[in-house]
C-alpha cells in the first residue's frame, strides 16, 4: 500500500516549527506546577531562572520560592487564586522577584490554571511564568504591583465599605452605590437586581433615564440575559466589548444595545452562601478586566449585598413593628355625644418601633365607655406581646360588663399566669430549676357616663389622672390604687369615683409623657400642666399636638446633667373632655319583655310590641324586617337554651334619622354560629336573615350569659299609606 507524501512545502513548515521547550525558551516563558498540599512546586530549567533560582529543572519547596517573591505580591497572590476558582477562570498576576539582597531583579506575569480540593483545603496550579519589560505609560495604575494602584483601592474599599456600612435603607445603599468612583475605572451604568420567585427584578438603577428598566423587570431567570446567568450560576460574568457581548447574549443584546456602553461586569449578590440577586455595572469605554479590576469588583459586590440584605431586614422590622403597631392601637371610632376624645401613641424608646405601652377606648354594654392606659414592663418583643394579650384580656372583661375594679382584678391574675409560667425570651413554660421571670404591668381604668359625666376609676400602680378646669386650672387627682398588674394575683383595686364637669378635660397618660428627655417626676409634670394650663382650650387636637411639642421641644433634648443620661420611654395618652354646655336629651322610646320557656305564646306579643314602637316609622319594610329578625331570635333562645330571654328595644332620634336597637339577651354561654342551611331545612336562617335585613347585628358576651342585637336606621322612602297589622300568629 502506497502512502502519498506530503507536498515539501509541508514538509518543510514541519521541520521549522521548535519544540515546545525550545518555543517557550525563545518567549522567555518557563512552565511551573504549584501543589499547596505538598508544598512542593516543580518547574523547568526557565521557570527556575525566572524565578531567581539556579536554571535546573526539578523540584522546589514553596518556601524558597516564596523568598523570592516581594512580600506585597505574595499575599496577592491567595486573593487572586480564590476569585479564579470562584469564576472558574485563569488566575493571573504581575510578581516583583527579588535577589538574595531583597533587591527587584526581574518582574513576571504568572498565568496559570487553580483547582480547588474541597476534602483537603488545597489548591494545585498548573501555568506558565513570562518575563515582562518596562510598562507602557498609564499601564501601571493597573497593576497589582504598583504601590499607588494598590494603596488608592484599599482606601476605595474602605471608603465604600464604611459608607454602605451605614446606609439604613434600600434607598441609600443605592445611592451609595451609584456614588462609588473605583480606582482607574468608574462605571457610568449601575443596576440591582433582585429575586421575586423565579424572575429578576430590578431593585435600583443609575445612570439610566425613567423608565429604562421596564424591559428587565419581571424577566424569568432562564432567560439569555448576564445577570439571570448569574443569578442561577452564582458566577461572574465579564464582557470587554458589545462584540462579546453580541456574541454571547444574541437575544439580550438588542436590550442592551441602545444604551451604549462599551464594557459590563455582572456579579453575583451572595449572603449567607445564598444568592440573592445581581449587581451590573456598566462602562462607557472598553474595560478589560484584570484580575485587580475583577478583585474590587467582587469585592464592592460582596459589600453591597450585605448592605442589601442588612437594609432590607432593617425595612422588614419597621413594616412589621409598624404594623404591630397600627394593629395594636385602637381607632378612636365615632363620636361620642356628650364628650369629645383625643389619643396619641409616639414610640421613642429606640430600635424597636412599639413597646409595652398602649391606650384603648371600649363601648360597654352599659351605654358607658371604658378608657383604659397602661404600660408593660419593657420595651422589647416580649413586653409588645404581653401588651397585645393584656389589651385584648381588659376588653373582654369589660365587655362582660364588669365593674372597673372587677376589670383589673380579672386582668393581675391573667397576667399573673402568663409571666409566671414563661420566662424571659422564652415561648415555653421555664425549665425545671429555671426562675421564671415575673413581668408586670401598670394600668388606669376609667368607666365614664358621657351624659352625667360620672368617671369611676380603678388604678394599678400608674400616674394618676390630671383635670383641666374650664377656667385653664390643672390639678392632679388623688385616686385610690393597688399594686402593678401581675405581681399579686389577689391584690385589691379600690374605685374612686368623680364628676367631670362640662367644660372640663382629663388627662390620663404613661409616665413616657412625664419623663422623657430627661426630666423626673416632679419636673415631668410641671412640665406637663404648663402645657396644659397654656395651651388654647378649643380643640383637643391641638393640645394633644402641644403636648406632644412639649415634650420633643428643643428643651427635651438639650438637657445636662445626670438626668440626661435616663432612657427615653414610649409615650402615650388620651384626652377627655366634657362639652361644654351639656348635649338635649333626644326622646328615647324603649320597650322590655321577658319571654318564658313555658310562655312561647310570648313571641307573639313581642312582635306585636315591636309594631306599636314603631307605628310612624317611615318604612313599613323595615318594620317588617325588623319583626321577622325579633321573632327568629326568640325562637332560637328558646329552641337552643334552657333559660328565658329578655328583648329590649329601643327607638332614638329625631324622626327620619332614627335609630332602633333590639337586644335580646339570655343566660347561656353558647354562641350562635352561622350555618347554610338546604332548601328543606326547618333551621338555621337567623343569622342569615340578620345579615341580610339588619344595618349591624353581632353577639355580644355579657357576665353571664350572651346579648343578640341588632340595629336599623330609619329610611325615608315612602312606604305607602299605612296598614293594619296582621295578627300575629303563635309558634
Amino acid at each position: 500500500m502506497r502512502t502519498e507524501e506530503p507536498p515539501p512545502s509541508a514538509r518543510a513548515g514541519a521541520s521549522a516549527l521548535p519544540g515546545a521547550e525550545e518555543a517557550l525558551r525563545a518567549l522567555r516563558s518557563g512552565l511551573w506546577h504549584w501543589d499547596t498540599a505538598a508544598g512542593v512546586v516543580t518547574v523547568d530549567a526557565e521557570a527556575a531562572r525566572l524565578l531567581g533560582l539556579p536554571p535546573v529543572a526539578g523540584e522546589v519547596t514553596e518556601a524558597r520560592v516564596r523568598a523570592r517573591f516581594h512580600p506585597v505580591d505574595w499575599n496577592e497572590i491567595d486573593g487572586v487564586v480564590r476569585l479564579a476558582v470562584a469564576e472558574d477562570s485563569l488566575a493571573e498576576a504581575r510578581l516583583r522577584i527579588m535577589d538574595e539582597r531583597g533587591r527587584v531583579i526581574r518582574t513576571v506575569r504568572s498565568r496559570s490554571k487553580p483547582t480547588y480540593h474541597r476534602e483537603t483545603g488545597s489548591y494545585e496550579l498548573v501555568g506558565v511564568l513570562q518575563e515582562i519589560g518596562e510598562q507602557p505609560p498609564g499601564a501601571a495604575a493597573h497593576s497589582p504591583v504598583t504601590g499607588d494602584w494598590r494603596r488608592s483601592r484599599e482606601a476605595f474599599l474602605l471608603d465604600a465599605g464604611r459608607a454602605l456600612a451605614e446606609a439604613r435603607s434600600t434607598a441609600e445603599v443605592l445611592r451609595v452605590a451609584a456614588r462609588l468612583s473605583m480606582p482607574g475605572f468608574s462605571p457610568d451604568g449601575l443596576a440591582v437586581f433582585g429575586l421575586a420567585g423565579d424572575h429578576l427584578t430590578v431593585i435600583g438603577h443609575h445612570g439610566h433615564s425613567p423608565g429604562a428598566e421596564g424591559p428587565f423587570t419581571a424577566m424569568p431567570l432562564d432567560t439569555d440575559y448576564p445577570a439571570a446567568e448569574v443569578v442561577r450560576t452564582g458566577r461572574a460574568v465579564y464582557l470587554s466589548s458589545p462584540g462579546d457581548y453580541r456574541r454571547d447574549y444574541p437575544t439580550a443584546w438588542r436590550l442592551a444595545e441602545p444604551f451604549e456602553r462599551q464594557s459590563w461586569a455582572f456579579l453575583p449578590l451572595v449572603v449567607a452562601g445564598r444568592t440573592i440577586g445581581a449587581w451590573m455595572a456598566a462602562f462607557a469605554y472598553r474595560v478589560t478586566f484584570t484580575p485587580d479590576e475583577r478583585a474590587v469588583l467582587t469585592t464592592v459586590a460582596r459589600m453591597l449585598a450585605q448592605a442589601l440584605s442588612r437594609a432590607g431586614a432593617a425595612e422588614s422590622e419597621r413594616e412589621l413593628t409598624d404594623g404591630l403597631q397600627r394593629s395594636m392601637l385602637p381607632t378612636l371610632g365615632p363620636e361620642i355625644p356628650g364628650v369629645r376624645l383625643a389619643a396619641r401613641y409616639v414610640p421613642t424608646g429606640g430600635g424597636l418601633q412599639v413597646g409595652g405601652d398602649w391606650y384603648d377606648v371600649i363601648p360597654l354594654p352599659s351605654g358607658r365607655i371604658a378608657l383604659v392606659i397602661g404600660d408593660v414592663q419593657g420595651h422589647d418583643v416580649r413586653a409588645a406581646g404581653l401588651m397585645g394579650q393584656l389589651r385584648v384580656a381588659l376588653r373582654a372583661y369589660a365587655a362582660e360588663g364588669h365593674r372597673p375594679d372587677a376589670v383589673l382584678s380579672r386582668a393581675g391574675r391573667f397576667l399573673a399566669g402568663l409571666t409566671d409560667a414563661v420566662p424571659y425570651g422564652a415561648t415555653g413554660p421555664a425549665p425545671p430549676g429555671e426562675a421564671a421571670e415575673t413581668r408586670f404591668a401598670t394600668c388606669l381604668y376609667v368607666e365614664a357616663d358621657p351624659l352625667t359625666g360620672v368617671l369611676e376609676i380603678a388604678r394599678a400602680g400608674h400616674p394618676e389622672p390630671a383635670i383641666r378646669l374650664a377656667d385653664g386650672t390643672v390639678l392632679l387627682r388623688s385616686t385610690a390604687g393597688g399594686l402593678p398588674l401581675g405581681i399579686d394575683p389577689d391584690t385589691d383595686y379600690p374605685t374612686t369615683r368623680l364628676v367631670l364637669e362640662p367644660g372640663e378635660t382629663m388627662l390620663i397618660c404613661t409616665d413616657g409623657l412625664i419623663e422623657t428627655g430627661g426630666h423626673d417626676w416632679d419636673t415631668g409634670w410641671a412640665r406637663i400642666r404648663s402645657t396644659l394650663e397654656e395651651h388654647p382650650g378649643d380643640s383637643l387636637e391641638e393640645l394633644a399636638d402641644g403636648l406632644v411639642q412639649a415634650v420633643h421641644g428643643p428643651s427635651s433634648h438639650h438637657t445636662t446633667g445626670p438626668l440626661a443620661d435616663r432612657r427615653e420611654d414610649d409615650i402615650a395618652f388620651l384626652l377627655l373632655r366634657r362639652g361644654e354646655r351639656p348635649e338635649p336629651v333626644t326622646p328615647t322610646r324603649r320597650t322590655l319583655l321577658t319571654v318564658a320557656q313555658a310562655e312561647p305564646h310570648r313571641i307573639a306579643a313581642g312582635r306585636q310590641q315591636l309594631r306599636e314602637l314603631l307605628h310612624d316609622w317611615a318604612d313599613r319594610e323595615q318594620v317588617d324586617s325588623a319583626v321577622l329578625m325579633v321573632s327568629e331570635t326568640l325562637t332560637n333562645v328558646l329552641v337552643h337554651t334552657d333559660g328565658d330571654a329578655l328583648m329590649t328595644a329601643e327607638v332614638t332620634g329625631e324622626p327620619g334619622r332614627r335609630r332602633l336597637r333590639v337586644e335580646v339577651t339570655d343566660a347561656s354561654d353558647d354562641l350562635p354560629h352561622r350555618r347554610e342551611p338546604g332548601e328543606l331545612a326547618s333551621s338555621g336562617r337567623g343569622l342569615v336573615l340578620m345579615d341580610l335585613l339588619a344595618d349591624a347585628w353581632g353577639v355580644d358576651p355579657r357576665g353571664e350569659g350572651k346579648s343578640t342585637w341588632f340595629e336599623l336606621a330609619e329610611s325615608t322612602k315612602s312606604a305607602g299609606p299605612e296598614r293594619e297589622p296582621e295578627s300575629e300568629p303563635g309558634t
